[in-house]
């Protein structure tokens, strides 16, 4: 089968189209027929810690149908329609843990539903489980036309939260503003801590969810309530070292984490889809969240895809479209 592999090439991740074969399951594990994956920034941002080595299987989440079942695995049949977190999506069948496994709801397309995994699972893992994120409080995200953003923006819809968001174009707040964001504030420089307490009531943000990198960090301790927290997940700036003020950070009771899977135990990225499943996925399923797709590609397009996430174009999920 043809499959895209990513590979680091100087500073740079390019795709390559190469032949595998097609993979079996191991124990506690499943093979999806894909039908349609979805692009992460993460994994194709070059020093991060999601890029991983000089080359690997391209795509980390998708939807399809249950294809073959591994030894051990309960709970699931061939043909289910699913959708989940995976590995070497960018292909016509991918292998997913049984544990990472979700149902996929019946009134998604094959395109939105794979625009939920990765974004949705590290935004709830961020805000939630970590950041516990509670009706009436305040998020804030640094990048909110991300993926990860538009998926926060939606969890906290959900949970009964407001929600703050950071970009650099108007029209990408505007189109936020249609799912559920409540203040859209229009700067890519770290200028944005007066508008946040003026949001607030002069409290502060109560959760920060960094997908821009050092750059905006100082800025967004001074956006901070008493006994904030902030979530760090992305670099989009490639700056990886900031100035923390200390004093402030201990006066203030603040609570700052990152959220990666690159060392994380398969038990806790369990915990985590399971939590996802019970919390959030009823949304998914009875309509008050719709995912945010920005523009579907054909597979053979996936180099174009690549191209249109990196001009930063756009607002949400850029998909493609494995089976058609």
């Amino acid at each position: 089968m043809k499959s895209y592999w990513i590979v680091t090439k100087g500073h740079e991740a390019v795709l390559e189209l190469r032949d595998v074969p097609e993979p079996k399951p191991k124990r506690d594990e499943v093979v999806v027929r894909v039908h349609a994956s979805a692009l992460n920034r993460g994994e194709l941002f070059v020093g991060g810690a999601v890029h991983g080595g000089p080359e690997k299987l391209g795509g980390s989440e998708c939807s399809g149908v249950i294809h073959a079942l591994g030894e051990g695995v309960t709970g699931w049949k061939v043909g289910e329609r699913v959708m989940g977190r995976a590995r070497g999506t960018w292909a016509p069948y991918a292998v997913m843990e049984a544990a990472q496994v979700l149902p996929m709801p019946s009134r998604l397309t094959w395109e939105q539903a794979a625009a939920i995994p990765s974004s949705f699972l590290t935004s709830y893992e961020a805000i939630v489980r970590l950041g516990r994120l509670e009706k009436g409080e305040w998020l804030l995200v640094l990048g909110a036309s991300s993926g990860v953003g538009v998926g926060a923006i939606q969890i906290a819809q959900v949970l009964g939260a407001h929600s703050i968001g950071t970009s650099g174009s108007a029209q990408k707040l505007e189109k936020l503003k249609s799912i559920g964001l409540d203040v859209g504030i229009c700067t890519r420089a770290p200028d944005f801590s007066a508008k946040v307490r003026e949001a607030t009531g002069g409290k502060g943000a109560n959760v920060a969810l960094n997908l821009v990198g050092a750059s905006v960090f100082p800025e967004i301790l001074r956006s901070l309530a008493y006994q904030g927290r902030v979530a760090i997940v992305g670099y989009v700036d490639g700056k990886f070292s900031a100035e923390i003020d200390l004093n402030a950070v201990h006066v203030n009771r603040f609570d700052i984490f990152g959220v990666s899977n690159t060392k994380l135990p398969a038990e806790q990225r369990s915990l985590a889809t399971r939590g996802f499943e019970r919390d959030i996925l009823p949304a998914l399923v009875d309509g008050r969240v719709t995912p945010l797709v920005d523009r579907v590609f054909g597979f053979d397009e996936l180099p174009a895809a690549k191209h249109h996430m990196e001009s930063d174009a756009m607002a949400g999920k850029i998909v493609v479209n494995v089976a058609a």
